[in-house]
């Protein structure tokens, strides 16, 4: 696989400090100043806001002195200064800023007037838990108490046309192919979902066909986890704790401190999730008639440790931001598997075991990122560049005690069979990105560019004991490494435009794609690129206030995973082995909706008729030899998945809201290039 020039790093360092030192024509920024008084006495500590004309959120803010005095920075415009502090009522006023300073002198609070037997309460409007757009829905964890010390894992159990199966992976309307993001770029903090607690999420963004500004990897498509970082002025903090069955645990604790210059938050969350388990299986092969049963119970103890943390600095017209996480993981699983293979047609024993696998694993999860962003006059206008670095550190031992014969062993028997093995797994992930949005006439331009570097390597080791000799063998038939690393290089651009009724949008992204992956033990290389064009479009029209229609097209890609490609087999179940394909070539998906947006008082409800095609359906085939049954991921012709959904949001008091979701679908597949087998 091709390295990334050097040339590259120094056009992205020398564009990056060059785009700081650009002058802010038209953008001289100016002081205002006052005091904030009660008759004659200052108040301190009083909250200060500035909203530009026609706008419901603060574009700046402050906090007064200790004299009551304030100073905040502010372009050439229109705007309204709110004072806002407990005991006194809130005083507006307007002002405006064209060629220099001003101070608004002293400025006096009136006391609020309170009569016993006449308080009145004023709360904020309820944040609704799930609400829908044209591109699909934004999650509000903190809405919902069912999430409270839980994980993403649990608040993507809530929400609708979201399915988490047991393993953790998630689909969407069927598909499993979905692109994690975290604050908006890949990282291998997603390698694990269940690490990320539900009360460090301050928002959870699912687009289901999104345009080419996105990436256009994933079949089902985006999810997108907003990390809370603080936002409010002042110093704020808070505080979560919960307690559950088998000492189940949750804590947290935030904390940020903003000023109108910068702005520095963190956080820490301890999480202790024990669990019990208890599956079964059947499987009945006709052509060998053989019968396999299999009943499995476990115990899982996982405690980890979680820290986000960070800063925002403001500066002109700029601001320099920078994010991190990191998580540290100990997790003990325990697993009992008794197992019997029989003849389907007499019942003969043919085979039975006990198996018990004693694991430990630790991981260590850290992810940086900076970002820069660029703000103009007019608001349609962003600039935006990030630099980011993630890795995750992964350590597995399992320690294997076999009792072949028996299906239930008694506590004195010892086994007759031992196995070990220890992976060492080392994921990264590098991204470079900016993003520019320009208005033009009616509308606006959005273009951008983005390299994405992932590497994995896994690193197994498999031995039995040999009671004879005594000693550790190692098996080379099935101990191995494995080295995958990528590379995306893409870039795109989207013209949107809104009209009286009538808001779309087309674009299309180009991405080039490299792959290189090494098998050490035999010294195998595969080596893959492909030139993708992908096309988007979305539109709405608004029929009324009420209710509006919407259409999303995207043309998209999933890539195989390294696990897929990595041909050497994963025996955790000796009767049912799964190995990768190394020669397997990625989906090509093309994806249509159309949809109904209905937006009442109280009530929500979206229905969508979803389509889409993938050409190259990547799929598990299961072949059975010898009573062992082979998983072994291959390229299928096609598959089809057409469904219909209805999301319903619906407030029926203020401290109430009930979430409720419909989705029925249908996918057929074309696997008749592997044979009629």
């Amino acid at each position: 696989m091709p390295k990334l020039p050097a040339s590259l790093y120094f056009i992205w360092t020398f564009t990056f400090l060059f785009i700081l030192q650009l002058p802010s024509y038209g953008q001289n920024t100016y002081e205002l100043s006052g005091t904030v008084l009660d008759d004659t006495e200052p108040v301190p500590y009083a909250q200060v806001a500035i909203y530009a004309e026609d706008d419901s959120s603060p574009k700046e803010g402050g906090i007064t002195a200790e004299d009551g005095s304030f100073s905040i920075a502010l372009r050439n415009g229109n705007y309204t200064l709110e004072v806002v502090f407990m005991g006194y009522e809130p005083l507006r006023e307007d002002f405006s800023i064209s060629s220099k300073s001003i101070n608004l002198g002293n400025l006096n609070l009136s006391s609020t007037v309170t009569e016993l037997g006449e308080v009145v309460v004023q709360a904020t409007a309820i944040k609704k838990p799930v609400s829908t757009s044209m591109e699909g829905m934004t999650i509000n964890p903190q809405q919902t108490i069912a999430n409270a010390g839980g994980t993403l894992l649990d608040v993507l159990r809530n929400t609708p046309s979201v399915d988490v199966s047991e393993d953790g992976s998630i689909s969407l309307r069927g598909s499993e192919g979905t692109n994690i993001l975290i604050n908006g770029r890949n990282s291998t903090i997603t390698a694990d979902l269940e690490q990320i607690p539900a009360s460090a999420i301050e928002s959870i963004k699912i687009v289901n066909n999104p345009n080419a500004r996105y990436d256009a990897q994933a079949a089902g498509g985006v999810v997108n986890i907003i990390l809370k970082k603080g936002e409010n002025l002042g110093t704020n903090g808070a505080v979560d704790a919960t307690v559950g069955s088998r000492m189940r645990m949750n804590h947290a604790l935030r904390l940020n401190h903003r000023t109108v210059k910068y702005n520095i938050f963190g956080g820490y969350n301890y999480r202790q999730w024990p669990s019990v388990g208890a599956s079964s299986v059947l499987r009945e092969t006709f052509t060998d008639n053989q019968r396999l049963r299999q009943e499995a119970n476990s115990k899982n103890r996982d405690a980890e440790h979680t820290f986000n943390y960070g800063g925002d600095y403001y500066f002109g017209n700029n601001i320099l931001s920078m994010e991190g996480v990191f998580n540290a993981e100990k997790e003990n699983d325990i697993e009992n598997t008794s197992a019997r293979l029989e003849d389907l047609q007499n019942q003969d024993l043919l085979l039975q075991y006990y198996r018990r696998n004693n694991e430990t694993e630790d991981n260590y999860t850290f992810d940086n990122a900076m970002i820069y962003e660029r703000t103009f006059d007019d608001s349609d206008q962003e600039f935006r560049a990030i630099i980011s670095h993630s890795f995750r550190d992964q350590t597995e031992d399992q320690n294997i005690d076999l009792y072949s014969g028996i299906y239930l062993p008694v506590a004195s028997e010892n086994p007759n069979g031992m196995e070990r093995s220890s992976t060492h797994e080392l994921r990264q992930t590098s991204i470079l990105q900016a993003d520019y949005v320009h208005p033009i006439s009616g509308g606006k331009i959005e273009t951008g560019y983005k390299t994405t570097l992932r590497s994995f390597d896994n690193d197994y080791s498999y031995e039995i004991f040999n009671y004879d000799e005594e000693r550790w063998i190692n098996r080379n038939d099935i101990s191995n490494r494995f080295l995958y690393e990528d590379q995306v290089h893409a870039g795109y651009i989207v013209y949107s435009r809104t009209f009286d009724k009538f808001k779309g949008s087309v674009g299309s992204r180009l991405e080039q794609t490299f792959v290189e992956s090494t098998l050490f033990n035999t010294n195998e290389t595969n080596t893959q690129k492909y030139l993708n064009l992908f096309p988007s479009a979305q539109a709405q029209y608004n029929l009324n206030e009420e209710h509006a229609l919407k259409f999303t097209y995207s043309r998209r890609i999933d890539r195989p995973n390294a696990w897929r490609l990595n041909p050497f087999p994963d025996i955790s179940d000796s009767l049912s082995v799964r190995t990768g394909n190394p020669d397997l070539q990625p989906e090509l998906i093309n994806s249509f909706e159309l949809g109904h947006l209905g937006k009442f008082k109280n009530i929500d409800i979206t229905s969508n008729l979803f389509y889409r095609n993938v050409d190259g359906q990547l799929d598990y085939v299961i072949r059975v030899q010898d009573g062992i049954s082979y998983l072994r991921p291959e390229n299928l012709n096609s598959s089809t998945t057409y469904g219909f959904e209805i999301i319903n949001s619906t407030q029926l008091f203020p401290w109430w809201n009930v979430n409720a979701s419909y989705s029925i679908f249908n996918t057929v597949v074309d696997g008749s290039n592997l044979g009629e087998d």
